[in-house]
Protein backbone atom coordinates (compact mmCIF):
# COMPACT_ATOMS: atom_id res chain seq x y z
CA UNK A 1 0.00 0.00 0.00
CA UNK A 2 1.35 3.39 -0.96
CA UNK A 3 2.00 5.83 1.86
CA UNK A 4 -0.35 8.80 2.00
CA UNK A 5 1.85 11.81 1.20
CA UNK A 6 -0.55 14.17 2.96
CA UNK A 7 -1.65 12.66 6.30
CA UNK A 8 -2.97 15.04 8.95
CA UNK A 9 -0.36 17.50 10.09
CA UNK A 10 2.34 16.38 7.68
CA UNK A 11 4.06 18.97 5.54
CA UNK A 12 3.20 18.79 1.87
CA UNK A 13 5.86 17.87 -0.65
CA UNK A 14 5.73 21.29 -2.30
CA UNK A 15 6.44 22.96 1.04
CA UNK A 16 9.39 20.71 1.83
CA UNK A 17 10.98 20.74 -1.61
CA UNK A 18 10.24 24.32 -2.65
CA UNK A 19 11.82 25.23 -5.98
CA UNK A 20 12.85 21.63 -6.62
CA UNK A 21 9.18 20.62 -6.60
CA UNK A 22 8.26 23.42 -9.00
CA UNK A 23 11.15 22.78 -11.37
CA UNK A 24 11.08 18.95 -11.49
CA UNK A 25 7.89 18.29 -13.40
CA UNK A 26 8.24 14.61 -14.32
CA UNK A 27 5.82 12.25 -12.62
CA UNK A 28 8.71 10.11 -11.37
CA UNK A 29 10.36 13.09 -9.71
CA UNK A 30 7.08 14.12 -8.09
CA UNK A 31 6.43 10.56 -6.94
CA UNK A 32 9.88 10.38 -5.40
CA UNK A 33 9.53 13.70 -3.60
CA UNK A 34 6.12 12.74 -2.22
CA UNK A 35 7.49 9.43 -0.94
CA UNK A 36 10.37 11.23 0.77
CA UNK A 37 7.88 13.37 2.67
CA UNK A 38 5.60 10.43 3.48
CA UNK A 39 8.44 8.33 4.88
CA UNK A 40 10.50 11.27 6.15
CA UNK A 41 13.55 9.72 4.55
CA UNK A 42 15.95 10.32 1.66
CA UNK A 43 17.46 6.83 1.89
CA UNK A 44 18.12 4.82 -1.26
CA UNK A 45 19.30 1.39 -0.15
CA UNK A 46 22.06 -0.27 -2.14
CA UNK A 47 20.57 -3.75 -1.75
CA UNK A 48 23.79 -5.67 -2.28
CA UNK A 49 22.70 -9.14 -1.24
CA UNK A 50 23.32 -12.04 -3.55
CA UNK A 51 20.30 -14.29 -3.05
CA UNK A 52 16.59 -13.74 -3.47
CA UNK A 53 16.01 -14.78 0.13
CA UNK A 54 18.57 -12.26 1.35
CA UNK A 55 17.01 -9.49 -0.71
CA UNK A 56 13.51 -10.33 0.46
CA UNK A 57 14.60 -10.38 4.09
CA UNK A 58 16.28 -7.01 3.69
CA UNK A 59 13.21 -5.51 2.04
CA UNK A 60 11.01 -6.58 4.95
CA UNK A 61 13.40 -5.12 7.50
CA UNK A 62 13.88 -1.66 6.00
CA UNK A 63 10.83 -0.83 3.89
CA UNK A 64 9.41 1.76 6.29
CA UNK A 65 12.55 3.89 6.07
CA UNK A 66 13.70 3.46 2.45
CA UNK A 67 12.35 5.32 -0.58
CA UNK A 68 14.14 3.40 -3.34
CA UNK A 69 16.09 0.18 -3.78
CA UNK A 70 19.31 0.28 -5.79
CA UNK A 71 19.79 -3.13 -7.35
CA UNK A 72 22.41 -5.01 -9.35
CA UNK A 73 20.25 -7.73 -10.85
CA UNK A 74 23.21 -9.61 -12.33
CA UNK A 75 24.70 -10.12 -8.85
CA UNK A 76 21.79 -12.31 -7.72
CA UNK A 77 23.06 -15.88 -7.81
CA UNK A 78 19.67 -17.62 -7.79
CA UNK A 79 17.81 -15.09 -9.94
CA UNK A 80 14.69 -16.20 -11.79
CA UNK A 81 12.15 -14.11 -13.64
CA UNK A 82 9.28 -15.22 -11.41
CA UNK A 83 11.11 -14.63 -8.12
CA UNK A 84 12.33 -11.24 -9.29
CA UNK A 85 8.86 -10.21 -10.43
CA UNK A 86 7.48 -11.07 -6.99
CA UNK A 87 10.27 -9.12 -5.30
CA UNK A 88 9.65 -6.06 -7.48
CA UNK A 89 5.92 -6.20 -6.76
CA UNK A 90 6.60 -6.30 -3.02
CA UNK A 91 8.92 -3.31 -3.28
CA UNK A 92 6.30 -1.35 -5.22
CA UNK A 93 3.66 -2.22 -2.62
CA UNK A 94 5.99 -0.78 0.02
CA UNK A 95 6.28 2.41 -2.03
CA UNK A 96 9.88 2.01 -3.15
CA UNK A 97 11.21 2.86 -6.58
CA UNK A 98 13.42 0.23 -8.22
CA UNK A 99 16.72 1.76 -9.26
CA UNK A 100 18.86 -0.62 -11.31
CA UNK A 101 22.48 0.51 -11.21
CA UNK A 102 23.31 -0.80 -14.69
CA UNK A 103 25.58 2.07 -15.75
CA UNK A 104 24.75 1.79 -19.43
CA UNK A 105 27.53 3.28 -21.53
CA UNK A 106 27.10 2.04 -25.08
CA UNK A 107 25.34 3.67 -28.02
CA UNK A 108 21.59 4.09 -27.85
CA UNK A 109 20.62 1.04 -29.90
CA UNK A 110 22.67 -1.28 -27.71
CA UNK A 111 21.40 0.26 -24.48
CA UNK A 112 17.83 -0.11 -25.74
CA UNK A 113 18.34 -3.75 -26.67
CA UNK A 114 20.15 -4.55 -23.41
CA UNK A 115 17.12 -3.32 -21.47
CA UNK A 116 15.04 -5.89 -23.34
CA UNK A 117 17.54 -8.72 -22.86
CA UNK A 118 17.56 -11.64 -20.45
CA UNK A 119 16.69 -9.54 -17.40
CA UNK A 120 14.17 -7.37 -19.30
CA UNK A 121 14.88 -4.40 -17.06
CA UNK A 122 12.63 -2.09 -19.08
CA UNK A 123 9.65 -3.89 -17.51
CA UNK A 124 10.58 -3.44 -13.85
CA UNK A 125 13.26 -0.75 -13.39
CA UNK A 126 11.86 2.70 -12.66
CA UNK A 127 15.31 4.30 -12.81
CA UNK A 128 18.68 3.29 -14.23
CA UNK A 129 22.17 4.75 -14.31
CA UNK A 130 24.17 5.58 -17.41
CA UNK A 131 27.53 7.02 -18.40
CA UNK A 132 27.49 9.63 -21.15
CA UNK A 133 30.84 8.59 -22.59
CA UNK A 134 29.22 7.31 -25.82
CA UNK A 135 27.10 10.43 -26.29
CA UNK A 136 23.46 11.41 -25.75
CA UNK A 137 22.06 8.55 -27.84
CA UNK A 138 22.24 6.35 -24.73
CA UNK A 139 19.43 8.48 -23.28
CA UNK A 140 17.39 8.14 -26.46
CA UNK A 141 17.82 4.37 -26.49
CA UNK A 142 16.85 3.92 -22.86
CA UNK A 143 13.79 6.12 -23.28
CA UNK A 144 12.75 4.02 -26.30
CA UNK A 145 13.09 0.82 -24.27
CA UNK A 146 10.69 2.02 -21.59
CA UNK A 147 8.31 3.48 -24.17
CA UNK A 148 8.18 0.15 -26.03
CA UNK A 149 6.52 -1.48 -23.01
CA UNK A 150 4.32 1.48 -22.12
CA UNK A 151 6.29 2.59 -19.07
CA UNK A 152 7.90 5.81 -17.94
CA UNK A 153 11.45 5.54 -16.65
CA UNK A 154 14.24 7.89 -15.74
CA UNK A 155 18.00 7.95 -16.17
CA UNK A 156 20.51 9.09 -13.59
CA UNK A 157 23.65 10.22 -15.43
CA UNK A 158 26.96 9.79 -13.66
CA UNK A 159 28.32 13.31 -13.27
CA UNK A 160 30.62 12.39 -10.37
CA UNK A 161 31.76 9.23 -8.60
CA UNK A 162 32.91 8.64 -5.04
CA UNK A 163 35.68 6.12 -5.79
CA UNK A 164 39.30 7.21 -5.58
CA UNK A 165 41.00 8.01 -8.89
CA UNK A 166 37.88 7.93 -11.05
CA UNK A 167 38.18 9.64 -14.43
CA UNK A 168 34.97 11.63 -14.08
CA UNK A 169 37.15 14.09 -12.17
CA UNK A 170 38.74 15.20 -15.46
CA UNK A 171 38.12 18.97 -15.74
CA UNK A 172 35.01 19.80 -17.71
CA UNK A 173 33.49 16.31 -17.72
CA UNK A 174 30.82 16.88 -15.07
CA UNK A 175 29.73 20.15 -16.65
CA UNK A 176 29.41 18.48 -20.06
CA UNK A 177 27.25 15.70 -18.60
CA UNK A 178 24.99 18.19 -16.86
CA UNK A 179 24.60 20.28 -20.01
CA UNK A 180 23.33 17.26 -21.95
CA UNK A 181 21.14 15.91 -19.15
CA UNK A 182 19.39 19.21 -18.55
CA UNK A 183 18.11 19.19 -22.13
CA UNK A 184 16.88 15.58 -22.24
CA UNK A 185 13.46 14.60 -20.87
CA UNK A 186 14.67 11.08 -20.01
CA UNK A 187 17.20 12.46 -17.52
CA UNK A 188 15.75 12.15 -14.01
CA UNK A 189 18.93 13.53 -12.53
CA UNK A 190 22.58 12.96 -11.78
CA UNK A 191 24.82 10.88 -9.56
CA UNK A 192 27.05 13.10 -7.42
CA UNK A 193 29.90 12.50 -5.00
CA UNK A 194 28.57 12.29 -1.47
CA UNK A 195 32.04 11.91 0.00
CA UNK A 196 33.13 15.40 -1.08
CA UNK A 197 30.64 18.12 -0.02
CA UNK A 198 32.47 20.92 -1.83
CA UNK A 199 32.39 19.03 -5.13
CA UNK A 200 28.74 18.18 -4.57
CA UNK A 201 27.85 21.81 -3.91
CA UNK A 202 29.55 22.76 -7.17
CA UNK A 203 27.53 20.12 -8.99
CA UNK A 204 24.31 21.50 -7.51
CA UNK A 205 25.23 24.94 -8.81
CA UNK A 206 25.65 23.47 -12.30
CA UNK A 207 22.43 21.45 -12.15
CA UNK A 208 20.19 24.11 -10.65
CA UNK A 209 16.74 23.10 -9.41
CA UNK A 210 15.42 21.13 -12.38
CA UNK A 211 16.97 17.71 -11.75
CA UNK A 212 17.58 15.38 -8.84
CA UNK A 213 21.04 14.61 -7.48
CA UNK A 214 21.52 11.26 -5.72
CA UNK A 215 24.75 10.50 -3.92
CA UNK A 216 26.63 7.34 -3.00
CA UNK A 217 29.70 7.58 -0.79
CA UNK A 218 27.91 8.41 2.47
CA UNK A 219 28.14 6.67 5.82
CA UNK A 220 27.35 7.75 9.37
CA UNK A 221 30.76 6.33 10.26
CA UNK A 222 32.90 8.52 7.97
CA UNK A 223 35.73 6.20 6.97
CA UNK A 224 37.31 4.86 3.78
CA UNK A 225 35.76 1.62 2.54
CA UNK A 226 36.94 -1.33 0.49
CA UNK A 227 38.75 -1.04 -2.84
CA UNK A 228 38.97 2.73 -3.08
CA UNK A 229 35.50 3.66 -1.82
CA UNK A 230 35.36 6.97 0.08
CA UNK A 231 32.65 8.05 2.49
CA UNK A 232 31.28 11.37 3.66
CA UNK A 233 28.65 12.46 6.17
CA UNK A 234 25.03 11.91 5.01
CA UNK A 235 23.83 15.12 6.64
CA UNK A 236 26.49 17.19 4.92
CA UNK A 237 25.69 15.60 1.56
CA UNK A 238 22.05 16.69 1.83
CA UNK A 239 22.98 20.17 3.00
CA UNK A 240 25.32 20.44 0.00
CA UNK A 241 22.58 19.58 -2.48
CA UNK A 242 21.88 15.84 -2.48
CA UNK A 243 18.25 14.82 -2.90
CA UNK A 244 18.83 11.16 -2.06
CA UNK A 245 21.57 9.36 -0.12
CA UNK A 246 22.61 5.95 -1.43
CA UNK A 247 23.58 3.74 1.51
CA UNK A 248 24.80 0.16 1.30
CA UNK A 249 26.96 -1.51 3.93
CA UNK A 250 26.00 1.05 6.55
CA UNK A 251 22.56 -0.57 6.53
CA UNK A 252 22.72 -4.10 5.15
CA UNK A 253 25.79 -5.06 7.21
CA UNK A 254 24.44 -3.51 10.40
CA UNK A 255 23.46 -5.71 13.34
CA UNK A 256 19.93 -4.34 12.89
CA UNK A 257 19.34 -3.12 9.33
CA UNK A 258 15.98 -1.71 10.41
CA UNK A 259 17.51 0.44 13.15
CA UNK A 260 20.32 1.55 10.84
CA UNK A 261 17.88 2.49 8.07
CA UNK A 262 15.84 4.49 10.58
CA UNK A 263 18.95 6.36 11.75
CA UNK A 264 19.91 7.28 8.17
CA UNK A 265 16.31 8.28 7.44
CA UNK A 266 16.13 10.59 10.45
CA UNK A 267 19.48 12.20 9.68
CA UNK A 268 18.67 12.76 6.00
CA UNK A 269 15.18 14.11 6.71
CA UNK A 270 16.37 16.58 9.33
CA UNK A 271 19.09 17.73 6.92
CA UNK A 272 16.49 18.32 4.20
CA UNK A 273 14.40 20.42 6.57
CA UNK A 274 17.51 22.28 7.68
CA UNK A 275 18.46 22.94 4.07
CA UNK A 276 15.04 24.49 3.60
CA UNK A 277 12.90 25.08 0.58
Amino acid sequence: MRHDPHPGGMMRAAEVWGERWSACESSLSRRYMETVVAKQSLVILAADRYTMAGLSELLEEVSDHVVALKTHVDLVEDWSASAWSEFVDRAAAADMLIFEDRKHGDIGKIARDQMGGAYDSRNWADLMTAHLISGPSVLDGMAEAWKSVGREGGVLLLAQMSSAGNLLEIPGYSAAVVAVGQQHPACFGFIGNGSRPDELAQLRQLVGEGRMIWTPGVNIAVVDGELGQRYGCPRQAVISGSDGIIVGSGIHRAESPSDAAKAYAEMSWQALLERGA
